[in-house]
């Protein structure tokens, strides 16, 4: 990544930029299709939908903004002010959008709208999450375990959504809940795409006779360098070297006829990762 693209990407402009539409994005399905279809989300508007339903008491909306107030207290006491601001943004342009918005989507099956709020939620949750901030509620918890205690964020989201939807149980639906559920998985599921796309990468190991030729040809032609790992063979016990690439999915392929190009008999092993850090890839993001 140049220093160009890392000011642009880690700017004002852009991290209000990926706010403003994800909230937006998560605003009209919240309220177009979860309410509609009373489902429970997950997290804590989910809380407020759930006291929306038995109580009538305000609107959804409302109650994820007063339900956030203590979250973002410990969010400035334990993370920053930064990430304060953009979240404190992210919430606040929920809960303005869920006000203003007014047309109507039309999704008569229960399971089609339940599949269609997890995947659209998930992706306007994923682009506030690409920023330095988060959606409020939920997130600044959990972002607080995962930096004090290591705690995934899948854990501390999975514990709250099986209280929420074992109380849900209790009072709602059944069937209602289980479609709730759905969702909630859809979105789950949809967030960590949203957060993996374009950043994804590919380790590549390659045990080769011919690594200097290879990692000639690899620095050349994809203009990134390689890790050269010295290695035995334990059939032979004979000394090798294994080279080690991280590359993107589209120089895959590319990177293979470079390999067997240069060595047919080489052995080629592709390995899938989440996040790279560092060098030239992604920044370590620092709330």
């Amino acid at each position: 990544m140049t220093d160009e693209k890392r000011k642009f990407v880690y700017s004002i402009f852009w991290n209000c930029g990926l706010i403003t539409l994800g909230s937006l994005l998560q605003a009209i399905v919240l309220k177009e299709i979860a309410i509609p279809h009373n489902f429970v989300p997950g997290g804590l508007f989910g809380i407020g939908s759930l006291i929306f339903y038995k109580t009538g008491f305000l609107d959804p909306g409302l109650i994820y903004l007063l339900l956030n107030i203590p979250m973002f207290i410990l969010g400035y006491l334990f993370i920053s002010r930064r990430f304060v601001w953009y979240s404190g943004l992210a919430m606040g342009l929920i809960t303005i959008f869920y006000q203003l918005v007014q047309f109507q989507i039309h999704i008569e099956n229960q399971l089609y709208a339940a599949l269609v709020f997890g995947s659209l939620l998930g992706i306007g949750a994923g682009m506030v999450l690409r920023s330095l901030g988060s959606n409020g509620g939920l997130d600044v918890v959990a972002v607080i375990l995962n930096q004090k205690y290591n705690i995934g964020v899948g854990k501390v989201y999975f514990v709250f959504n099986l209280i929420l939807f074992t109380a849900s149980f209790a009072s709602l639906d059944n069937d209602l809940v289980i479609v709730s559920m759905i969702a909630v998985f859809v979105s789950s599921l949809t967030v960590d795409y949203a957060l993996s796309l374009f950043n994804q990468r590919k380790l590549a190991f390659i045990v080769s006779e011919k690594p200097d030729e290879i990692a000639n040809q690899v620095m050349i032609h994809l203009k990134t360098g390689t890790t050269m790992l010295p290695a035995i063979g334990s059939y032979h016990k004979k000394e090798k070297t294994v080279l080690m690439v991280v590359i993107n999915n589209i120089q895959l392929k590319r990177l293979e006829e470079i390999v067997f190009t240069a060595d047919e008999f080489a052995l080629f092993i592709v390995e899938n990762t989440f996040n790279v850090l560092g060098s030239t890839f992604s920044r370590r993001k620092i709330y």
